[in-house]
């Protein structure tokens, strides 16, 4: 199961990749940054899973020889990633609503050639 998830989230960054880089319509590259992002947040989140793992909350009678517990570290760096590119998202998007106002085209190849 742990590969599939290794498998997935390569293919959603290089799927990611793709759009940014073959597409020429800002939207599109932008859709392709967050896709981006999805699959490095699985890779995170696939990084630090432990198989039968529990949750690292507990109190001392709990712990019994034997116990494995999931480390809680790329969960919380996962959720501070899911945050900060929720506001890059909301960011690129309101800079291409201004592209898209002042030049008057999402198209890439248009607005380079743009003078001004």
């Amino acid at each position: 199961m742990m590969s599939f998830n290794y498998f997935v989230a390569f293919f959603f960054i290089v799927l990611g990749l793709y759009c940014m880089v073959t597409r020429h319509n800002l939207f599109k590259v932008v859709i392709g940054m967050s896709i981006v992002d999805y699959g490095a947040n699985l890779l995170i989140v696939t990084v630090g899973a432990t198989n039968g793992g529990t949750a690292p909350v507990y109190t001392g009678a709990e712990i019994v020889a034997g116990t494995v517990f999931v480390d809680p570290i790329p969960m919380a760096l996962t959720l501070t990633s899911i945050v900060i590119s929720a506001c890059i998202t909301a960011m690129a998007l309101a800079l291409v609503i201004k592209m898209y106002q002042h030049y008057g085209t999402l198209d890439t190849r248009k607005i380079r050639r743009l003078n001004g």
